[in-house]
């Protein structure tokens, strides 16, 4: 098994994020990527460089002049008068400009200012001049694994920072620029009928959920933590089941504060038997460690004892399988919980 990474991605190393009304040093850093580079390898995984995705790819999920914004934000910022280092915007809009769930149009305002507030939606997402290479080399490495797999290989592994499912089609959001998991989607769809998405971050993936919504060929499953007072607070309740051709290709499984690894691996076990019910023919894992019960961000209980669990559960659907790096925010958590999630995986398909 070969795992995807760019040290393009380490470059995005933003000095703010906004959390409590404080703004503060990012959890989201580039010490994430190393950590798991060092764990992947003391797997044995081979690393090999991602190509740049495709323009073509890039718009199948995000909008045009959203991809736009992204590419001269940070240049544009600058040139305010005693503009900060970093692109955080300080206005939003309140009519999104359409009732669906997919991409806005273009927003009738031309300055970065007003653009920086119809694009991102919070201060978690502070742009730097080398921000979009990183998210674009990350995207990079989820189609990259997504061809392996579209190729024939049996899994991959996409080391994504910064990570992906909060991305929506025309916003950044929740450390989130590029949707990884919905690009690697849409790279195995052009080989195989139905592809599902199984996303365990202790977040809910609301931007992979607002992309795939009314499409009825990928199948999104969510077991997170209750969004009633956690992020992302709008998306990621049970009774969002998908509308138009995706009805009842959406599933949401919230977690109550303070759930332990039992609530947690049952949910996976019965997003895992959804899926083959789906009769999804390829899968993309969206793999947060950020439900582990000692991350900075996590109201669950879970402990490292649950990741292996995961492994094996979602190993045994023996499906062409793209592994998504998204969350996880305690070094010592990532480093037990991924290797130990890919040791069970790798182990429950011989």
């Amino acid at each position: 098994m070969r795992f995807y990474v760019s040290d393009r991605q380490l470059d995005h190393r933003p000095t703010q994020y906004g959390v409590h009304g404080r703004l503060v040093r990012p959890l989201e850093n580039p010490e994430r990527g190393e950590t798991l580079i060092a764990s992947l390898r003391s797997l044995g995984l081979d690393r090999s460089e991602p190509e740049a995705p495709a323009r073509a790819l890039l718009e199948r999920v995000h909008a045009d002049h959203y991809i736009a914004f992204l590419e001269t934000a940070h240049e544009r910022f600058q040139a305010l008068p005693n503009a900060g280092p970093e692109v955080l915007p300080n206005v939003h809009p309140y009519f999104a400009g359409t009732g669906a769930l997919g991409a806005r149009p273009k927003p009738r305002t031309q300055g970065i200012l007003g653009q920086a507030g119809w694009y991102v939606g919070d201060l978690s997402c502070a742009m730097t001049a080398l921000t979009y290479q990183a998210a674009l080399a990350s995207a990079g490495s989820a189609v990259s694994a997504a061809s392996a797999v579209a190729g024939g290989e049996d899994a991959a592994f996409a080391l994504c920072r910064p990570p992906g499912h909060h991305a929506y089609a025309d916003r950044a959001s929740g450390f989130c620029f590029l949707n990884n998991a919905a690009l690697a989607a849409e790279r195995l769809r052009e080989r195989f009928a139905k592809v599902a998405i199984l996303d365990f971050d202790t977040h809910h993936g609301d931007g992979t959920q607002t992309i795939f919504y009314e499409r009825g060929d990928v199948f999104v499953g969510s077991v997170h933590t209750d969004p009633t007072a956690y992020y992302p607070h709008y998306l990621g309740y049970g009774d969002e089941t998908g509308a138009g051709a995706g009805l009842n290709a959406n599933l949401n499984l919230p977690l109550a504060f303070g759930s332990d690894d039992a609530a947690y691996v049952a949910a996976v076990e019965t997003l895992a038997a959804a899926i083959a019910g789906f009769g999804a023919e390829a899968l993309v894992v969206s793999a947060g460690w950020d439900a582990h019960r000692d991350d900075p961000l996590s109201k669950l209980d879970v402990t490292s004892a649950a990741y292996p669990r995961l492994g094996t559960i979602i190993g045994a659907l023996n499906l062409p399988t793209v592994i998504v790096q998204e969350g996880g925010y305690s070094l010592a958590a990532v480093a037990e919980a991924a290797p130990a999630f890919l040791s069970a995986f790798l182990a429950a398909r011989r």
